[in-house]
């Protein structure tokens, strides 16, 4: 389990098709406290660390995770959110976060407000978001600010902005979102009633 709260950028060192996988190997300031089998939320999506080699470590996604995720448009020199599971004695910071991407929205619009960025969304799943719920945008836990049926925004403070991949965030790039857990859950309850 994850709370979407950032610990580091990563960059993508590597890029290795493999049949219908692809081996991702990124640099990142923790590395030497991984250890192989660990699962690290990368913008957000759960992969397991299959090597390490120094500075470096490599995941592996499946065809399933790449076709349901943003990671297509992944390029060696990008920077990804990172975030290791939450140990069982940590602070909970954020939401409850699984690692498990439920859609890929885009990135329909930037606003800087004078220190402050509003950033909005568009999705088109069965998903909802509600205002003031969370939302797992890249892996990072935010605030729904405006929640429409196939968009909301969230808004972003200078922090954020610059210790996660915000910053680099353009109209039209792809994202990868997480709904809110409870949300969900109780969705699914009522839609069998």
């Amino acid at each position: 389990m994850f709370t979407g709260i950032i610990e580091v950028l990563g960059v993508i060192q590597q890029i290795k098709p493999e049949g219908s996988n692809i081996h991702f190997t990124i640099s990142a300031p923790f590395t030497q406290e991984l250890q192989v089998d660990q699962s690290i939320a990368h913008n957000g999506i759960c992969l397991t660390v299959v090597s390490i080699n120094d500075n470096e470590y490599t995941v592996t996604a499946i065809e399933e995770t790449l076709n349901k995720t943003a990671m297509k448009s992944w390029n060696v020199g990008d920077a990804v959110n990172l975030e290791r599971c939450m140990p069982a004695d940590g602070r909970f910071d954020g939401h409850i976060v699984q690692g498990h991407i439920d859609t890929i929205g885009t990135c329909s619009a930037i606003e800087e407000r004078n220190g402050s960025w509003v950033f909005e969304f568009n999705y088109t799943s069965n998903d909802l978001t509600v205002e003031k719920g969370s939302i797992t945008v890249n892996g990072t836990s935010l605030t729904v600010v405006d929640s429409k049926d196939d968009n909301f925004s969230v808004h972003v403070i200078p922090y954020t902005y610059e210790h996660t991949v915000f910053h680099q965030l353009k109209v039209g790039d792809p994202v990868n979102l997480e709904f809110d857990i409870i949300g969900k859950y109780v969705s699914a309850l009522l839609d069998k009633r």
